[in-house]
């Protein structure tokens, strides 16, 4: 898998308010279809380990700044990179240009948490060793 990883969204009109700027909440719920086609990605899709394994990645923690407005028709590039990995934490960036324009970014962290009993629990192994091959340096960060 590329790292960090990069996908496109095209907003359609249901993404956009009357005026055909994009609504945030929106944005959030194309976030998540990104969150779930970076999963597939790495190896686990979310139908088979919340189905099967009974467990899952609520966002407990977002935060995001909007740059520029979108409009109906554009075309996103999302740029998702993994910046930690905890017990059972994961903090994800997102980056979300359109035409090399920065429209907006997002700092999310996710929970591995079992559905059944509604807590955290620790990364399963494998899971934790993907995520961590997926770990980019911040450029302030790197030496």
């Amino acid at each position: 898998m590329d790292i960090p990883f990069k996908t496109s969204r095209m907003l359609s009109f249901g993404d956009c308010d009357i005026s055909g700027t994009a609504y945030f909440p929106a944005y959030l719920n194309i976030l998540n279809g990104v969150n779930e086609e970076f999963w597939l990605h790495l190896g686990y899709p979310w139908h088979k380990f919340i189905w099967e394994k009974r467990w899952g990645t609520p966002t407990v923690h977002i935060s995001c700044d909007f740059s520029a407005p979108s409009s109906f028709g554009d075309e996103l590039d999302f740029q998702v990179s993994i910046l930690k990995v905890g017990r059972s934490s994961l903090t994800v960036h997102h980056e979300i240009r359109c035409k090399d324009e920065k429209r907006w970014e997002c700092t999310q962290v996710l929970a591995a948490s079992d559905l059944d009993k509604h807590c955290s629990i620790p990364w399963p192994d494998d899971v934790k060793k993907a995520l961590l091959a997926c770990v980019v340096v911040p450029p302030e960060d790197r030496e």
